[in-house]
């Protein structure tokens, strides 16, 4: 089994550090992330400039780009045999509600998902991350069982799971949940600050609360101590309101 790990904390966080060796047990691994903190990135690509690939001491690859760039570069130019399963993390903090449109660690797993790939991308719910050994943990579980499904229908349609994980030791954690993405109120204010050379600058805000935080969303799986996992698609088309549009127009 070959497996492609990328992330968007850089590649030498402690989070894709712990996936790598664990998953290692069970698979080949590659390691394609960017070369700095690109959080927030999305799915972005790199288009205005070529992207340079080297090698770490530590053997992971790591590229000047998005985590977009990442996984693009990694199968479509560098990896000699399509792998069997992207995994993208583990993300220091939630991707949870609305974060999943920002994260460049979901984005990561999306390119795999367009490509063709199972992709799963695997966040750890702290500023802190002490627990990055449960959230490899639940990887290991997840990625040993799409395999299994993999094995068992060839045809199987390519499946996209955003994990969110507590950050609690393994025995702490209150079973797996699958959830639909929550919602969060809206983003504070940019904060303005002023430069010692006087210049006026601006700090992106924080993200709101959660809104929607009910029964069956991630939200609530992470805040009553269970693994949250949900399956995303990439189709934006809101489908109900294509009538609504059709006769819009044929006014």
């Amino acid at each position: 089994m070959r497996i492609l790990l990328s992330n968007d904390d850089g590649y030498f966080s402690p989070g894709i550090d712990c996936l790598a060796k664990t998953l290692s047990q069970i698979a080949e691994v590659t390691v394609v992330a960017p070369e700095c903190d690109r959080s927030g990135a999305s799915n972005s690509l790199t288009l205005d400039r070529p992207l340079s690939l080297r090698r770490a001491a530590n053997g992971f690859y790591y590229v000047n780009g998005t985590p977009t760039d990442c996984v693009h570069l990694a199968v479509s130019g560098m990896l000699d045999q399509l792998p069997d399963m992207v995994v993208a993390g583990i993300n220091l903090g939630a991707n949870m509600g609305d974060d999943t449109l920002y994260s460049g660690t979901v984005a990561a797993a999306t390119e795999g998902f367009l490509l063709g790939v199972p992709s799963i991308a695997v966040s750890l719910c702290s500023k802190v991350g002490r627990h990055f050994d449960s959230a490899a943990r639940v990887a290991l579980d997840l990625v040993q069982r799409l395999q299994a499904r993999t094995l068992q229908d060839k045809n199987s349609e390519p499946v996209l799971l955003n994990v969110n994980v507590p950050d609690e030791p393994w025995e702490a954690l209150q079973g797996t949940v699958v959830t639909r993405l929550g919602k969060r109120h809206k983003a504070e204010p940019v904060v303005r600050a002023v430069t010692p050379r006087h210049e006026t600058v601006y700090w992106v805000g924080a993200a709101g609360e959660a809104q929607d935080a009910g029964e069956g969303t991630d939200f609530h799986a992470v805040a009553n101590h269970r693994i949250s996992v949900t399956p995303l698609q990439v189709d934006l088309t809101h489908s109900a309101q294509l009538p609504m549009i059709r006769n819009l127009l044929a006014k």
